[in-house]
């Protein structure tokens, strides 16, 4: 072919897309703008061309079906499916036509045709579960994965693809089926916690998912990937009370030597759930003896106690002073080493906080420190323990020099960010508000949420209280008050917060002295009096932002020191219902349940 003929016949080509493209455009310019019949001029000279047609495909009968000419409909999707033998979208129109056109009957025989020719080939299922989905027809889509399951001879086939459409039907017991068996099989937990997490939400879900790992387990005792997520979703719950059932059994049975159970022990304990953490670290003790988990769970297993006695109000000197025992015995047995330096670490702050021993305290930590050898991270936190004993004995200066050597020292570290809390908090016991705004300011953007929240926390209290005269002189009698409280000198501190109440009850800062004189009273046992402090936050200060604090903490209070169930039931149903974004929402549903006398399997 010369060059002049190739030239001819690539001009020929070129007018020809390009006539094709402006009656293409002009076609869907007309279809958008609902000029029907003047579209469906277009597309249907444009349809003679088989390669065209493939083009308007959707438009055009749309297009048609707008104009109710079914005929012409009719026509173009037969002569479609001719063209295309090996598009089964097509024959998948023309039973919706009949549909669309009222032949029902004749629509749902098509359907069933189609399902039947495509459940044999993997690549029609692929293109007419699209369309189903596109139609709405998700109960088809699941018809034909059936089909296509049963055809296959796998009772597993298309696992993922009936949960999705099961998830669509609202069938989400189904869906569970379908997404539990894919996970056993492939033991992708991501994808099944994942599931999980987005669609079940309500306590009717729940109880469903359940009863169902539950039956899994109970059919399947050697199969451990339905108990392992049952784990996971009471952890999720932060009901690891039945997450302890749960990992007790696994560990029995597979015979783990206790590592799953002590990892789980851990979440607990950052948790704050420390009598379950109590149980594990116990647990492991028991059933481990001679095992390399020992030595660790038990000076954990004393950590859980200690938290429990730190937490336990009014606190007990004497459980205090046995803790301390307990740690000595520890030391005793195992001798100073990097295993139990933290050991007597725990066992400083124990005598500097509750005993007041601070000169014995301070020996204790410069031990802890010396055994330490190389750790240099474990000694700086040993300086910031320093510092806060210095605060104890009113010695603020070697307290300010010690969070200054460690900011230096762990720079690059949340420890660093930790020592620059502190020495803000410092700034604001003593009075330096805007010094300690200017840290807490840069703290705000700290690595851990943690440290950045309890930034931002005090940030906007000294931001909210401090600008004024009054406001200054409030807030700096409200900072030397908490300083008191760190102190552990809590009858002071809750005589001049009462003072400071009667004075400044129409004040900014009046929820703040509230709560914190309701949380001093419980420390000394004087629970009447927080209930009181509390019911005023609630009943008074109830759009601040203390008020879903204060009444989680009056549900826990009424239920554990009056030994008001029922009473309890309704604070913890009123958080639940008043603050749904509440922070102690997970923890208030669980002890709701626990006291209506729900079962834990």
């Amino acid at each position: 072919m010369n060059s002049i003929i190739r030239k001819t016949i690539f001009i020929w080509l070129a007018t020809c897309l390009a006539v094709f493209s402006q009656e293409l455009d002009l076609a869907n310019t007309y279809f958008k703008q609902g000029e029907y019949d003047k579209a469906a001029e277009i597309y249907k000279k444009l349809s003679t061309n088989k390669d065209q047609a493939r083009l308007i495909h959707n438009e055009y009968l749309a297009t048609l079906i707008k104009l109710k000419d079914f005929a012409t409909a009719d026509k173009f999707l037969r002569a479609q499916i001719k063209n295309n033998s090996n598009q089964i979208s097509y024959k998948a129109d023309l039973a919706q036509l009949f549909e669309i056109s009222g032949k029902g009957e004749v629509a749902n025989q098509e359907y069933d045709k189609l399902i039947e020719e495509a459940a044999k080939v993997d690549a029609y299922v692929y293109e007419l579960q699209n369309f189903f989905y596109k139609a709405n027809k998700i109960d088809l889509a699941v018809k034909l994965l059936l089909s296509s399951r049963s055809k296959s001879k796998d009772p597993f086939k298309f696992d993922t693809q009936l949960a999705r459409a099961y998830l669509y039907l609202d069938q989400k017991d189904k869906m569970l089926e379908e997404v539990l068996g894919f996970g056993q099989r492939s033991k992708n937990y991501s994808y099944v916690q994942a599931t999980i997490q987005d669609n079940i939400k309500s306590d009717k879900e729940i109880d469903m998912l359940e009863k169902m790992l539950y039956a899994k387990i109970q059919a399947d005792p050697n199969e451990s990937f339905n108990t392992e997520i049952l784990i996971w979703h009471f952890t999720q719950k932060a009901d690891y009370a039945r997450a302890f059932i749960q990992a007790r059994a696994l560990d029995r049975r597979l015979k783990l030597a206790g590592f799953k159970m002590f990892e789980l022990a851990g979440q607990s304990f950052n948790a704050k759930d420390f009598k379950n953490s109590s149980k594990m670290y116990q647990y492991i003790m028991e059933e481990y003896p001679d095992g390399e988990l020992y030595p660790y769970a038990r000076r954990w297993l004393i950590q859980s106690k200690e938290e429990l006695v730190k937490t336990t109000f009014p606190i007990d000197n004497q459980q205090i002073k046995e803790l301390i025992g307990q740690y000595q015995q520890l030391i005793a047995d195992v001798g100073i080493t990097q295993k139990t330096v933290d050991a007597l670490r725990n066992m400083a702050l124990l005598n500097a906080f509750y005993l007041q021993e601070h000169d014995r305290a301070i020996g204790i930590l410069q031990s802890a420190i010396t055994g330490a050898g190389n750790n240099q991270k474990f000694k700086d936190q040993c300086k910031l323990d320093l510092g806060d004993i210095y605060i104890l004995k009113d010695e603020p200066w070697e307290s300010t020099l010690l969070y200054m050597q460690v900011e230096k020292s762990q720079r690059e570290d949340n420890l660093g960010e930790i020592a620059k809390l502190k020495n803000a908090k410092l700034q604001y016991y003593t009075g330096q508000f805007e010094l300690s705004k200017e840290i807490l300011d840069v703290l705000k953007k700290a690595t851990t949420r943690e440290i950045s929240n309890d930034a931002m926390q005090l940030s906007l209290l000294i931001q909210d209280n401090t600008g004024l005269d009054t406001s200054e002189v409030a807030m700096a009698d409200f900072s030397k008050i908490d300083l008191l409280i760190f102190q552990n000198r809590y009858e002071e501190s809750i005589l001049k917060l009462n003072a400071l109440f009667n004075q400044y009850k129409s004040h900014s800062l009046a929820d703040e002295i509230l709560w914190l004189k309701a949380n001093t009273l419980l420390k000394i046992n004087r629970i009447d009096e927080a209930v009181t402090d509390l019911k005023n936050i609630l009943e008074n200060y109830k759009y601040d932002i203390l008020a879903d604090d204060a009444l989680f903490t009056l549900a826990k209070v009424t239920e554990e020191n009056l030994k008001d169930n029922v009473k309890a039931m309704e604070y913890y149903r009123q958080l639940l219902r008043d603050y749904p974004g509440s922070i102690y929402g997970a923890q208030a549903r669980i002890r709701f349940r626990e006291l209506r006398g729900d079962g834990v399997n």
